[in-house]
């Protein structure tokens, strides 16, 4: 007799949605959609067939993954993600290639938002012969997204790069790395597990002196050539990584939060914007990177604080231990992702429309106290995102974070092959790519004052 399999007769899992996605879930904007961008360049081609196998796969792998959001009625206290086992749609994608190719990928991955409503919130775009990134142009472009085709008279080469384009309601960038490390080990057959984090000599947490009062108004990030359009802008390069002395009280993160600050200090008087307190989000990250990472939003922001007098630094070693003891002080204190406010928010004791008109206005009135702009640093890629022999292992990833207003402006960094890959991502409604490609080179600049010899 042949046994029933009764798994499709039953109705898929439902997941409460945590504090995270029901926050993003209220202040969704049409305008300026909520996506993360990856981009991940490998020196060869990949096999259409075998990827899309790999990758469909690896969603198999991390379930959690392949979810949309529940229907419900207006009445319902919370929003529930359904797992469904399978993909809802084709999520693998290969846009015709071209010279225009890469710049068209990154303006989708800014514009194009995967939907809630279909399984999963996630898309990759495969673009080849996109042409080599060095001595290309990261910041040749058309309108705001920075471009690295191939200078005028080079042919387009044998690369690939990857883009996923992710819902950030749903999903945050390394989570979704930790899917593509999975599909690089099932499609190329070799060892893609995280390498070792660095070590670090432990140490006690003091709690900093002399930091600016959260309680202030921070800086905003002022206006430079605002564009027409609405919707998010992005510039991409490749820089070297900071030096840093052995045995440094700072990290390399450390140095990239100094030179946000000073990036945007500077900036700010170049336009005649008053002094005033910054504040710099950091997401702190403190999931493994192994096949058991939690897939989903898994970062808790904390805010950096600086006085308008530090930003005009005499001693730089001084503002960077000073610096580091602030961030190992808020990395170490227990807190929830988005503070005890949003948890309070987001409790489930009225209906969940209702909390999200009152989501809503709060944070339109809390916008002059909304920090001046994210610094999400990745910080050394854990995996070797190794494809195989063909397509061979990534050489450059980028990530960007939503730029939406009041910010306006975010830095994401990573690091790869000993280099610092940069993303500037801003609202148009800021910024325009001639703002952006200045922003650039301050902070090469400010990135180069943090090298203190010892």
């Amino acid at each position: 007799m042949t046994a029933v399999d009764h798994r499709a007769d039953r109705a898929p899992e439902r997941i409460p949605f945590p504090v995270v996605d029901e926050v993003a879930r209220h202040c969704l904007q049409e305008e300026e959609p909520e996506t993360v961008h990856i981009e991940v360049h490998l020196p060869g081609r990949l096999d259409p067939a075998r990827l899309r196998t790999a990758f469909v796969e690896a969603l198999r792998r991390h379930p959690r993954i392949l979810m949309r959001e529940a229907p419900g009625r207006w009445y319902r206290r919370r929003y529930e993600w359904e797992l469904t086992g399978e993909p809802d749609v084709e999520v693998v994608s290969f846009p015709t290639p071209g010279r225009d190719a890469l710049r068209d990928a990154r303006t989708r991955a800014l514009t194009a938002v995967p939907p809630l409503s279909t399984s999963p919130p996630i898309r990759l775009e495969v673009v080849e012969g996109a042409g080599p990134v060095e001595g290309s142009e990261a910041t040749d472009a058309v309108g705001e997204v920075g471009s690295l085709a191939p200078a005028d008279g080079a042919s387009l080469g044998d690369n690939t790069v990857l883009f996923l384009t992710i819902n950030h309601t749903a999903l945050d960038g390394p989570a979704c790395l930790r899917v593509l490390a999975t599909a690089a080990e099932l499609y190329g057959g070799r060892d893609n597990s995280p390498a070792a984090p660095p070590t670090r000599t432990p140490e006690t947490p003091h709690p900093p002196t002399d930091t600016p009062s959260n309680w202030s108004r921070p800086a905003r990030v002022a206006p430079g050539t605002p564009e027409p359009s609405p919707g998010n802008g992005m510039l991409v390069t490749e820089l070297p990584l900071p030096h840093r002395p052995k045995g440094s009280p700072y990290t390399v993160n450390d140095q990239l939060m100094v030179t946000t600050a000073l990036t945007i200090a500077h900036w700010n008087r170049e336009h005649g914007a008053p002094p005033r307190p910054l504040r710099i989000t950091m997401p702190v990250d403190d999931r493994p990177r192994d096949t058991t990472m939690p897939i989903g939003n898994g970062t808790r922001l904390v805010e950096v604080p600086f006085s308008p007098d530090e930003l005009n630094p005499t001693d730089m070693q001084d503002l960077l231990s000073r610096t580091a003891t602030r961030t190992r002080a808020l990395k170490s204190l227990p807190r929830p992702q988005l503070g005890r406010g949003a948890a309070l928010l987001t409790a489930p004791v009225t209906p969940v429309a209702w909390r999200a008109t009152l989501t809503r206005g709060l944070r339109r009135a809390a916008a002059p106290w909304t920090s001046t702009t994210l610094l999400s640093n990745i910080g050394r890629i854990p995996y070797a995102l190794d494809f195989g022999e063909d397509a061979g292992r990534a050489h450059a990833v980028w990530f960007s974070a939503p730029a939406r207003m009041p910010r306006g402006l975010t830095v994401t960094t990573a690091s790869t092959a000993g280099r610092l890959h940069l993303a500037l991502r801003w609202s148009r409604a800021l910024l325009s790519h001639g703002d952006g490609a200045h922003l650039r080179d301050l902070f090469e600049h400010y990135l180069h004052t943090t090298e203190v010899p010892q």
